[in-house]
């Protein structure tokens, strides 16, 4: 006991993890390996290694002595020990193939793995002595021997990552040849042409100890053949080649062979000919099928064919950047490849941020965009190509160095990874077991642990970063004329690539970032680290050229200010949302481009809340009484601050920090405050004449305005005591005049613009007028679309008590106490069948007219308008002035089935959000879907759609509005 307590000691000592465990094994073995210890704490995993010796050593004496007698089997066959449990637990079943991790190197994978199945490798189309588990045990034996050899030099350093990786894809390619050789045992196929094409890892040469092995298969006819029959047996062959890869035996299976590439993918046929792959590719394929044939190469069956296949499809691949959609292409797999990255955890090598996925993808895009007019970057492996990509002047030197160490370092934990079980696995574990092993397998021994987490973090971070500039850097060195060595993006390189990445005007581009980024200053030093990001942020929104014309006019306005560019370069944020703004909106844009020290709230969401109307009030009430006596000044104050407070709202809308309901809330409430204070700044003299209220109207009495939305009020005053009712009349038609005029100056805000028509006897009443002869008014000639416009009646601004007093006398006209006679139900329904037909512009399609088409605006509207006039009567939650309100008070009323409220509702909300939509997009008003494609896209992106979901956009508008069309029918005209 004693003994076996310091045995343990000294192997803990010695580094092993549980030094009692050893102690055990070492005492249970009747082998001294006392000898054989010290070696062993050199190795990943010194406690696994001495599971897998011992086990070794029991099954097959002789391996003590070869290894004493030989320091480099040693080393070599305790490296693989130490880092694959798998690897060991094969060399304990098969002792046999020790003695060659001893060699340097092995013959030809091929003429073994075709010996192993009793196949004759000098053959065309070499057959299996026999098929069955035999032949398949036989081939996993061998190809994992060849395996354990290829992880020895791996481990010991003996084998570069770019040998390991071709390697390991020849042994790929020659495991399928002797599979071939086992299928055709099972499958009649003398009468045709068979070629295995490898794609993706394989084909490139790059691939992993464990991965699927992707494929693509080709087949032709011999002379005189049967193309149908012939494509039959081809068929039957390729399954049993699969299967023999995939089979499981005592021996375990190698690996899936994956044919989702081919074309149509797991829908197409299996094996094509020649002329179907060319015709489909020619005709249907997309970008990324493309993408993928860069890494084609025939790596078993007939060479011949599959060369032919290779050099037919090679054109095509080169010529992609120049086929339609190739933009549209690009940017969708770009998302994808964005999706994958966040859906996927950090700790994903292959999927997570810096990932190996990111490097690939931009290596293979470049690849597409330059290679048609470059052939010295037709490479199929990754790092060859970066290379390429490098020595071109296409990728910056330094970013090229820095993705290969990074990509190499990732290759390399990756291949760790999968040599521990053999089993397909790119997710870096947590255990402090498993961290310990990949930090020593890599060299690091002072704290392997800590060590290696650092690197593998600063390495994919490194990447991410990389990766972000990698297209948008050379495109400075192209423009910026910059003192640097390397080579240079030539112009049109530079615009090719600008116009791949969805920039309509490349040329124009490269004159934005040569204004930006040209000189030794530090404004253009700061501008030079931001644009190659800043233009990735651009690409990825519906108008690039709109978005790097608009920072460029941002940034000359505020270039010399000393916050502007170092908030980009330190707030990620801010720069990131600034993208995304001037890409999408034109609308915000200009905004910007009149208050460019709005930039400063784009940095946290807190900054784009909506306001209370409390402090928007103060804020312009201060103004006003900053400037009393210069009523142009004190407006123009209150116009700034509403410029602002539409481009807070704008941003926070694009963000989707807010819903339509609260767009229209926060609209409407600053229109408000705007009133009020234009109002304060027009009373002058006439505050001592009479007292005046405004009466919002429409949408903004509905609380419902959009970004275009005019102000419909009427105008309430009532003389002061003892003032005449003249004098105070014409005082009150000055105020209601000149407030117009302040609102509609030219200025570079957006005007107010007031629209009064809706008083009594619209533009051909008074402007203004008392409370008495409104009163007067509507109690002889109102009619009764008048009462309906009154429902959205409410004080906006002016004399509260005033304006309460005219609500209340409105009550009873719009909320008549014992409802609608059915005459004045008929009427109303006329009246909207009318307008209908006549409203609507000549030449508007009405299914995309958001106001007026069937399920838009006033459909909605009339059928909530209707229910108000009949029933708020007698039930008080109905009296609301917005639309939704009224319509969700009347399901509670029992007046509307919830599922009619909720199809209403939704069409309502979606043609409200076309509506600022457009808007936004174009920087004008509009009320139907835009006809043209390229704005339709442009609006469905705003809406959320993805860049190719125009259609979709389009399908769910007309089936919403169709919906609520058939609601319309039945509660508003009882069809």
């Amino acid at each position: 006991m004693p003994r076996i307590e310091s045995t343990a000691a000294r192997l803990a000592k010695l580094g092993f993890a549980d030094g009692a465990r050893a102690a055990q094994l070492v005492g249970q073995s009747e082998a001294d390996l006392d000898d054989i210890l010290e070696s062993l704490v050199d190795v990943a995993d010194p406690d696994q290694a001495l599971v897998s010796l011992t086990r070794l050593i029991e099954r097959e004496p002789a391996v003590l002595d070869a290894l004493r007698s030989d320091e480099g089997l040693k080393g070599r066959l305790l490296a693989v020990l130490g880092v694959s449990a798998a690897l060991g637990e094969h060399l304990v079943r098969h002792p046999g193939q020790v003695a060659r991790l001893a060699e340097p190197a092995l013959g030809e994978a091929r003429s073994e793995l075709l010996r192993a199945v009793g196949a004759e490798p000098g053959e065309s189309e070499p057959r299996a002595a026999e098929g069955g588990n035999g032949a398949l045990t036989a081939l996993r034996v061998a190809y994992r021997g060849r395996l354990a050899h290829l992880a020895a030099r791996d481990l010991n350093g003996q084998a570069t990552l770019s040998e390991v990786t071709a390697e390991l894809s020849d042994l790929a390619g020659a495991a399928l040849e002797a599979a071939l050789a086992i299928a055709r045992t099972e499958v009649e196929a003398e009468e045709v042409r068979f070629a295995v094409i490898g794609m993706g890892k394989c084909g490139a040469r790059e691939l992993n100890y464990i991965s699927d092995v992707d494929v693509i298969f080709v087949a032709e006819p011999r002379e005189g053949a049967d193309e149908a029959k012939a494509l039959r047996a081809a068929t039957r062959l390729a399954q049993a080649m699969m299967r023999a890869c995939s089979a499981t035996t005592p021996e375990g299976s190698l690996w899936e062979v994956d044919a989702g590439l081919r074309p149509e993918g797991r829908s197409g046929p299996l094996v094509r000919t020649l002329a179907s792959h060319l015709a489909y590719y020619h005709r249907w394929a997309k970008t990324w099928e493309f993408q993928a044939l860069l890494k084609a190469r025939p790596v078993a069956g007939d060479l011949e064919l599959g060369a032919a296949y290779v050099e037919a499809v090679n054109e095509m691949v080169w010529t992609a950047a120049t086929r339609e959609h190739f933009v549209e292409d690009v940017q969708a797999m770009r998302r994808r490849v964005e999706a994958h990255v966040r859906a996927e955890g950090e700790r994903q090598l292959k999927l997570g941020p810096g990932g190996l996925r990111d490097i690939e993808f931009a290596v293979q895009l470049l690849q597409l965009v330059h290679g048609r007019l470059d052939p010295l970057l037709r490479r199929r492996g990754t790092l060859p190509a970066l290379a390429a990509l490098s020595r071109g002047g296409y990728v910056a030197r330094d970013d090229s160095r820095g993705l290969a160490e990074a990509y190499s370092f990732l290759r390399r934990v990756e291949h760790l990874l999968q040599l521990h079980r053999l089993r397909r696995t790119h997710v870096v574990p947590t255990g402090e077991a498993d961290l310990r092993r990949l930090g020593r397998a890599l060299g690091m021994q002072a704290d392997p642990v800590g060590e290696f987490t650092a690197r593998w973090r600063r390495h994919a971070m490194e990447a991410r970063r990389l990766h972000e500039k990698l297209f948008y850097r050379p495109l400075l060195q192209a423009v910026a004329r910059l003192p640097e060595s390397e080579a240079r993006l030539s112009t049109a390189a530079a615009a090719a690539r600008l116009e791949a990445l969805g920039y309509v005007d490349p040329r124009g581009a490269l004159r934005h970032i040569a204004n930006l980024s040209t000189g030794v200053s530090r404004r253009a030093a700061i501008q030079r680290t931001l644009l190659p990001v800043m233009l990735g942020w651009f690409a990825d929104t519906p108008d690039p050229d709109a978005a790097l014309l608009g920072f460029r006019q941002v940034s000359d306005k505020l270039g010399s200010t000393p916050w502007y560019l170092r908030l980009l370069r330190d707030e990620t944020a801010v720069a990131a949302r600034m993208a995304r703004v001037l890409g999408t909106s034109r609308y915000a844009t200009t905004l910007l481009m009149h208050a460019p020290d709005a930039v400063a709230m784009l940095g946290s969401d807190e900054e784009l809340a909506v306001r209370p109307p409390e402090a928007l009030l103060g804020e312009a009430s201060a103004a006003v009484a900053r400037y009393t006596g210069d009523p142009e000044t004190a407006v123009t104050a209150v116009r700034a601050l509403r410029r602002k407070e539409l481009f807070r709202t704008a941003v926070a809308d694009l963000s989707g920090l807010i819903d339509i309901e609260t767009v229209g809330t926060a609209l409407s409430r600053l229109n408000d405050v705007t009133l009020q204070a234009a109002l304060d700044a027009a009373l002058g003299r006439a505050a001592g004449v009479t007292s005046f209220a405004i009466i919002a109207m429409g949408r903004l009495g509905g609380m419902e305005c959009s970004y275009a939305s005019d102000a419909d009020v009427m105008f309430v005053h009532s003389p002061l005591p003892g003032v005449a009712e003249r004098e105070a009349t014409d005082a009150a038609f000055a105020v209601a005049n000149e407030l117009r005029r302040l609102l509609s100056l030219p200025a570079p805000d957006p005007p107010l613009l007031i629209d009064p028509d809706l008083r009594p006897e619209g533009r051909q009443g008074p402007l203004v007028r008392t409370l008495a002869s409104y009163r007067a008014y509507y109690s002889r000639w109102s009619s009764p679309w008048e009462s309906q416009a009154l429902l959205r009646a409410r004080f906006s601004a002016g004399d509260a008590e005033l304006g309460a007093a005219f609500i209340a006398m409105i009550d009873e006209l719009r909320h008549p106490r014992h409802g609608l006679r059915e005459d004045t139900v008929r009427e109303i329904r006329r009246l909207k069948a009318r307008m209908e037909a006549e409203r609507l512009p000549r030449g508007a399609d009405p299914a995309l007219h958001t106001k007026l088409g069937p399920g838009g605006l006033s459909d909605v509207e009339w059928v909530a308008q209707l229910l108000q006039l009949r029933y708020a009567g007698t039930h008080p939650s109905l009296r609301t002035t917005r639309t939704l309100e009224a319509l969700r008070a009347a399901v509670g009323e029992e007046l509307l089935a919830p599922a009619d409220e909720a199809v209403l509702a939704e069409a309502w909300r979606f043609a409200s959000r076309v509506r600022d939509a457009i808007m936004l997009v174009k920087g004008r008003p509009g009320d139907s879907v835009p006809r043209d494609a390229g704005e339709r896209r442009m609006l469905a992106q705003t809406l959320g759609y993805p860049p190719d979901g125009s259609e979709d956009f389009l399908d769910d508008y007309r089936r919403v509005t169709r919906r609520a069309r058939k609601v319309v029918d039945r509660v508003f005209y009882g069809a």
